[in-house]
């Protein structure tokens, strides 16, 4: 009864949008308390009706975009990995007999922008999560042995991801698309790096020393919780933990100035298409990413009219996507196509240029505007239900800003795109000296100008 009430509160949330209320009113339909530790560390919660349940996650603001020396990529994906290995006051095996007893399970995930440490489990229990969590993020130890046996894991999980065609031209696009910028690799790292991981022992040291640190992370606790008990126990445990003093600067991508090409010869899956524009950094006062999010949904989602033509009617492609990356930093607006013939390859990337440059000229209707701005908003506050996917996303917001707030700044600004935004930003990003092509096909060529 109580899980319906917290539907039908975002809902009334999300019909109240398209009446009478501002811009500025939140998509969360919950407060967010924020806490600043004189360390640096960030504390946030969230109060919601969940009895019993919490969710514990820490975001720290570290990923591949943070692995700016030659060399040494993928350690943020790494010490993923790294951080289950124990301390002296948990072991490994102590460390999961804990997690039981709280009725919790631990993981964690990377991205180009952060690391994410995640736990959900008795809200009652919330202190022993707190214990667990702050002693492995200040008393991490392990031998160069452990950590030769963890980086032979990490080899062989990139071993089994790069076995997919999709993952190796994704892995060519980005290092294709970016000179100077980290974002060229991807969060695995580059192959040369990981096979050399090994014999980086002393470097992870100086890894986890510079980035595990308060002032790179944010703990968010959602759930049947007060803010001033997760502020105490913040306290408690993180209270000590000692300030760093590194900085990455990460380089700026200069701009492309002529479009980019690269091909997989792959005759084992269907031929592939992928177009990929430079898009914006991300930013919750600016209307780009917003008015992106509108077009690239209007023009490659299933209903869209593209998606009807080429999918549906001409049966030239098997399936149709595309929309922009929030990152920090710019990154990559991405179209994609898995097409039935290979020699469609130009029609298709033609065709979807038409859809661009139409939208470019003639803008859309009002009435599809509108509905499709509501629909972003409504399909995004009906997937905030519980407590571990309100965590995540406010985390995801965190690594963008720092500040949970900007989830809330973003989906106000859906409001105000116009079709004169949807052409602004069409027109300012959709050019071809930024954009970077990828194919794949049983040929040597992709057979696309």
């Amino acid at each position: 009864m109580k899980t319906l009430m917290n539907i039908v509160t975002v809902l009334l949330a999300v019909v109240m949008w398209s009446g009478s209320l501002s811009a500025a009113d939140k998509i969360l339909p919950y407060p967010i308390h924020q806490k600043t530790l004189t360390n640096g560390l960030n504390v946030v919660t969230v109060q919601f009706d969940s009895p019993g349940l919490a969710a514990f996650y820490i975001d720290v603001r570290v990923g591949s975009r943070n692995e700016v020396e030659e060399g040494v990529t993928g350690f943020a994906h790494f010490f993923e990995h790294m951080m289950f290995r124990g301390t002296d006051k948990y072991p490994r095996s102590k460390y999961n007999e804990v997690l039981k007893s709280v009725g919790a399970g631990a993981n964690a995930n990377t991205s180009l922008d952060r690391t994410i440490y995640h736990m959900t489990g008795d809200a009652t229990k919330l202190e022993t999560m707190f214990d667990l969590e702050s002693d492995r993020f200040m008393n991490l130890n392990y031998t160069e042995h452990d950590f030769k046996t963890e980086a032979g894991a990490v080899k062989g999980e990139y071993t089994k991801n790069f076995a997919s065609p999709y993952q190796q031209s994704y892995e060519n696009t980005m290092n294709t698309a970016f000179d100077k910028h980290t974002y060229k690799h991807t969060t695995m790292g580059f192959i040369k790096d990981i096979i050399d991981m090994p014999n980086q022992y002393k470097y992870s040291l100086e890894f986890f020393n510079r980035y595990y640190r308060p002032e790179y992370s944010t703990i968010v606790v959602v759930g049947d919780v007060t803010p001033e008990n997760v502020n105490a126990l913040a306290e408690k445990y993180f209270g000590m933990w000692k300030r760093g003093n590194y900085v990455s600067i990460v380089p700026v991508e200069p701009k492309q100035d002529s479009a980019r090409y690269t091909h997989l010869q792959n005759g084992g899956i269907p031929p592939a298409l992928s177009l990929n524009y430079k898009g914006p950094a991300f930013s919750d006062s600016q209307i780009d990413m917003p008015a992106l999010d509108v077009m690239t949904t209007i023009l490659f989602s299933p209903t869209s009219a593209l998606y009807k033509k080429l999918v549906i009617e001409e049966q030239k492609v098997r399936n149709l996507g595309g929309g922009a990356s929030d990152t920090r930093d710019p990154n990559l607006i991405n179209i994609q196509a898995s097409l039935v013939n290979k020699a469609d390859m130009q029609y298709v990337k033609d065709e979807i240029l038409k859809a661009v440059e139409e939208i470019k000229t003639n803008g859309v209707d009002e009435q599809l505007l509108a509905k499709t701005k509501s629909l972003l908003k409504y399909s995004y506050a009906m997937g905030i239900d519980n407590p571990s996917t309100i965590a995540n996303s406010l985390c995801s917001y965190i690594t963008l800003t720092g500040d949970p707030e900007s989830l809330n700044r973003l989906y106000a600004l859906y409001d105000n795109v116009t079709v004169a935004d949807l052409k602004m930003v069409t027109a300012k990003y959709f050019v071809s000296s930024g954009l970077t092509v990828a194919t794949i096909s049983a040929d040597a060529e992709g057979g696309v100008k």
